[in-house]
């Protein structure tokens, strides 16, 4: 059921982000700065987006979009670093796949991703997506459920939060049968390696944004997965 809160959290959204859809200059800005500046706007917008899609998931297991010990600012430097990396993944993944398939034998695979659509860029971007969440993605998800459970059991302040990770004894504890059977297994080929094809299919400037964007169906995602 919509409930007030709801509205509020709606027209918060409207008002950060209708501005660049409505004023030509400010999103024009917004391109040239992209361009000039993207492992900063990568932290901001995944800082932004990926928080959003988390507080989403926040309220469909909770009915609310905030609770005591939820940890906001650490999620958000935490996206914000994860967006970081995404970007660069980004880099590697559609500058070597394209070398890769001309060494299996495709011919001018990175001319073909910087050209119109056909089937052959359809092709390049899908194996891009394809090797991104199997190579990376995992590792990338993993980091994300470890950081999640640092800030929650520092009931999350920033303080807590910039306290040792015990890595060893929360990957060890983590419900590996819904990171696997549930956020592997299923996410990645029936989510990810789809909308992540989609994004390689977008002009370079629109990519990090789009993938930042996803992460507020990944927030879904993890909310789900936690009734899993």
């Amino acid at each position: 059921m919509i409930k007030k809160q709801d509205y509020l959290f709606i027209c918060a959204l409207l008002i950060l982000f209708l501005p660049f859809f409505l004023w030509e200059d400010l999103m024009q800005y917004y391109r040239q700065f992209n361009a000039e500046h993207g492992i900063i706007t990568s932290f901001l917008k995944f800082s932004i987006l990926a928080t959003t899609g988390e507080l989403i998931g926040l309220r469909i297991k909770t009915g609310k979009y905030y609770k005591q010990g939820f940890g906001v600012i650490p999620r958000m430097i935490v996206w914000g670093f994860l967006g970081i990396s995404i970007k660069m993944s980004f880099v590697i993944f559609a500058s070597g796949t394209p070398v890769l398939l001309d060494y299996l034998g495709m011919e001018n695979s990175a001319n073909t991703l910087q050209g119109a659509f056909n089937l052959n860029k359809l092709f390049i971007s899908f194996c891009i997506s394809l090797f991104l969440n199997v190579i990376f993605a995992p590792v990338m998800m993993t980091f994300h459920k470890i950081t999640d459970v640092h800030i929650v059991s520092n009931s999350g302040t920033i303080k807590g939060f910039f306290t040792p990770i015990k890595f060893r004894e929360i990957f060890v504890n983590l419900n590996w049968n819904v990171q696997w059977n549930f956020v592997f297994k299923k996410t990645i080929p029936l989510f990810w390696i789809p909308a992540h094809t989609i994004t390689f299919l977008l002009p370079a400037d629109f990519q990090v944004l789009f993938a930042a964007i996803l992460g507020i169906a990944l927030g879904i995602i993890l909310a789900i997965a936690d009734f899993t």
